[in-house]
């Protein structure tokens, strides 16, 4: 298995961001990726931002951008956009592959973990996404409450993770977790402002990575309240 570098981790995020001040500017540039997968219902969308902090081999890294997510941690995809609506950068995945499509072409990947490296400049739990969202642990793995606050009911055999159930801003928590989130998977998932659809993963591993989410409140997804 081979990660990719540093070096090459960069000229993805700068190829990203940099499609985004071109469609913001109105600059033509190469052909969009391909949409995902129409039959995956929206699950959610937003804003979200992730930084890398500084470590001794590389410098601070982040990116900003609108984002739409369809389907789960099985089957799926996350389209990055710009302040236009423009789409800058898809990643796509299903059992045993994941492919992130850029300006610079298409590149297949053994693992979504690898995907998110090098979209995202960091690895980030994109299998647990979906549940995050929804304001609860990932049935994936082990969660444990933040230390603040009453014991996080629901863990690896908690209750089932479905397809996309996102709140819109002013849903509350899933019944059974503390309101102010949990950890799992090294991240501490802060749900304190769940209700404002606000949402913040952070892993204090370094390098230390922040995700920032603000989820838009006109969607509505599967199992979500309207």
């Amino acid at each position: 298995m081979t990660v990719a570098g540093p070096a090459r981790r960069r000229r993805a995020l700068r190829c990203v961001l940099a499609a985004a001040v071109a469609a913001a500017a109105g600059l033509s540039g190469c052909a969009g990726p391909q949409p995902a997968d129409s039959a995956l219902g929206l699950t959610a969308a937003g804003r979200l931002s992730v930084r890398v902090d500084a470590s001794p081999t590389r410098p601070a890294q982040s990116i900003s951008a609108a984002f739409e997510w369809r389907g789960d941690g099985v089957r799926g995809g996350l389209t990055l956009l710009s302040p236009l609506g423009t789409q800058v950068a898809l990643a796509r995945w299903s059992p045993g592959s994941a492919w992130l499509v850029t300006p610079e072409g298409e590149t297949r990947f053994d693992t979504l973990d690898e995907l998110a490296e090098r979209a995202l400049g960091e690895r980030v739990p994109l299998a647990a996404w979906p549940d995050w969202l929804a304001g609860r642990p990932w049935r994936g793995a082990a969660a444990g409450p933040l230390p603040t606050t009453a014991p996080v009911s629901a863990t690896a055999s908690g209750p089932p993770s479905g397809v996309g159930s996102a709140p819109a801003a002013g849903q509350a928590p899933a019944p059974g977790l503390a309101a102010a989130g949990f950890e799992q998977l090294g991240w501490v998932v802060d749900l304190s402002r769940l209700a404002e659809g606000r949402i913040e993963a952070r892993r204090s591993q370094p390098p230390v990575v922040t995700v920032r989410i603000v989820l838009d409140p006109d969607v509505r997804t599967p199992g979500g309240r309207s």
